[in-house]
């Protein structure tokens, strides 16, 4: 899998946070526990989310209780941003899947400053056209490679490999069936790969997992 895969770029070092501290735009600090539902499908779409810290799961569950991963997104990105786009409810729901600090902009605010700043808007824009090449690289993942590959590209995601060079590619600890069920695929193999990948000195993983560049190997071999 070629390597812009895990590690595209920010487009520009806009500062959103910043931004919305200074532009006075009006939003609410929520924090979540891992395993804490954010939204669920299915509920009225009234706000757009922007992750401060932590790292979010956006999963669609079938008619027949069947749930699929659709994207896993870190700090930096927006979700629930379907409002924007005349959603009246949720698609699917967005769950933590570590210590989470979310900023939520209800969708009347969010549609003013996307008029009214255009730096925003630009930014804005830009996050969600690199949002929808990941989730397409998602699915792909999820098709044709195998469960360590997309483990190993998980784990990269999670620690922002390569969104900024100033970044420690250092994760809380995650439970192997967090992990198990973001990749789909079962624990024992999860357990096995993760092994796997700490002898051979990829990670590091003891209270927190710490990445390694080197872990990038395992999802470029074929």
């Amino acid at each position: 899998m070629p390597t812009k895969q895990v590690a595209t770029k920010d487009v520009d070092p806009f500062d959103v946070h910043s931004f919305l501290e200074s532009a006075g735009v009006s939003r609410r600090v929520m924090r979540f526990a891992p395993g804490a539902p954010l939204f669920t499908q299915g509920r009225p779409a009234n706000s757009v989310f922007y992750i401060q810290d932590g790292g979010v799961k956006l999963s669609v569950l079938s008619a027949g209780g069947k749930e699929a991963v659709v994207a896993i997104l870190g700090a930096g990105d927006f979700f629930g941003e379907g409002c924007l786009a005349g959603q009246k409810v949720r698609m699917g729901s967005a769950t933590a899947v570590m210590h989470t600090t979310v900023l939520r902009i209800a969708k009347r605010e969010m549609m003013r400053t996307l008029h009214s700043e255009h730096a925003f808007s630009d930014r804005f824009i830009a996050h969600m056209l690199l949002r929808n090449i990941r989730v397409e690289e998602d699915l792909v993942d999820q098709l044709f490679n195998s469960s360590e590959k997309r483990l190993a590209r998980t784990l990269l995601l999670l620690a922002r490999y390569g969104q900024d060079e100033k970044t420690l590619h250092v994760l809380p600890k995650l439970s192997q069936e967090t992990l198990a069920e973001i990749v789909g695929t079962t624990r024992s193999r999860v357990n096995f790969f993760m092994n796997k990948f700490r002898k051979l000195g990829l990670i590091e993983y003891n209270g927190t997992i710490k990445i390694n560049s080197s872990l990038l190997t395992v999802v470029l071999h074929d």
